[in-house]
């Protein structure tokens, strides 16, 4: 280690050991919710979006991950342990970017583990973000994290640092973080109406508990969409057999969807009545991501498109009673990093064949009708 290294990390123990946010702030910011016109005309209902897209690490995520720093930060502060904290993420994708974020904004280290496989844009994004050290390692998942454990968040704790363990989604804290968005969608529904519908993507399951939270939390007898994709639906398979279930391996290109396991709490949370559990394809997945390109210009992840899937595929109409025009549908844009135009390319000559035969709706004032 060199001696500038040494200095910076001392310097960082001591401004870190005093280091406490301003009250109210927080590494993630309001997003706006904003009602569709093209998916409400291709749904045959009202669709509100709330684009979780635009926060700092570019995913929902900078929520839950957020919230899991600041009350880290907290119960430091409120100790008799002066150390400075450091946190750590085994994550090549939107976890640890929320955490790199996070940790930015709020003035701590952070160190991220990735298994090799991980795409070399996503760990420049991480470096770019301003990850104190990203560390690649392994063939998989398992032994990056496994290695960040054992490796680097010892010799964190070795420089005289608190070495904090930043968990993707399975922490109350990250749900309650994720619940934040409910009282957004709240104060931002038009003349205070109440969604009949949220949908939302699951992976390990901590938005959609967020959502649950939220939710429960202000009274609301809203449905919440889980929504999967084949072969990544450790959820689905979960609530069919009443017990967690670990997938072999994950087959869908919704990576940020591939949790092998999904919380408890989200199991939970699926069991309850206001909850729908749904499994897609990735072909209608990743068309709704291209069509939603075309009608909102926004650019989002096949883990993304499964919700935004909701609005084009007619399937609200068949899990939604009382349907009509004036139902009314929030969808999250979760967002996420793992996507360029590129990758989008790729995904449109692989499942586009497969995306005509499903005969997703089609309709006249859509504009993705005619450019996809």
């Amino acid at each position: 280690m060199t001696l500038l290294r040494t200095l910076i990390i001392a310097l960082t123990s001591i401004m870190g050991s005093i280091a406490l946010p301003a009250p109210g702030a927080k590494p993630w910011i309001e997003t706006p919710l904003i009602e569709s016109g093209a998916l409400s005309k291709a749904a045959g209902c009202r669709i509100f979006l709330k684009l979780e897209n635009l926060q700092p690490s570019g995913s929902f995520k900078s929520r839950g991950i957020g919230n899991r720093l600041l009350e880290a930060i907290k119960a430091q502060v409120s100790s008799s342990d002066d150390r400075a904290l450091h946190f750590h993420a085994s994550s090549g994708g939107n976890a640890g970017l929320a955490c790199v974020t996070a940790a930015v904004a709020l003035g701590y280290r952070s160190t991220i583990a990735v298994p090799a496989s991980t795409e070399e844009s996503m760990v420049a994004k991480l470096r770019a973000a301003g990850a104190s050290e990203v560390v690649v390692h392994g063939s998989n998942w398992f032994v990056a994290d496994a290695y960040l454990r054992e490796v680097m968040m010892s010799k964190a704790e070795e420089m005289g640092e608190k070495a904090v363990y930043v968990p993707p989604f399975d922490h109350p804290d990250i749900w309650t973080g994720a619940a934040t968005m409910v009282p957004e969608i709240k104060a931002q529904m038009p003349r205070g109406e109440v969604p009949d519908a949220i949908v939302c993507s699951v992976g390990g399951g901590g938005l959609f508990s967020g959502i649950m939270q939220g939710v429960e939390g202000i009274g609301w007898q809203t449905k919440v969409l889980a929504v999967e994709t084949v072969g990544a639906d450790s959820l689905s398979q979960a609530v069919e057999k009443g017990e967690l279930v670990k997938l072999d391996e994950i087959t869908s290109v919704a990576k940020s969807l591939g949790a092998p396991v999904v919380a408890q709490q989200a199991l939970n949370d699926a069991l309850k009545p206001n909850a729908i559990n749904m499994v897609i394809e990735d072909a209608e997945a990743c068309a709704s991501a291209w069509r939603f390109a075309d009608d909102e210009r926004i650019l989002v992840e096949p883990a993304c498109g499964a919700s935004i899937a909701l609005a084009y595929d007619g399937r609200l109409e068949k899990y939604l009673k009382a349907f009509s025009p004036e139902t009314k549908v929030v969808i999250i844009v979760c967002g996420g990093s793992r996507i360029d135009l590129k990758t989008m390319d790729q995904y449109k000559q692989q499942f586009g064949a497969r995306a005509k035969e499903l005969g997703l709706t089609r309709c006249a004032d859509v504009p993705s009708t005619y450019s996809s």
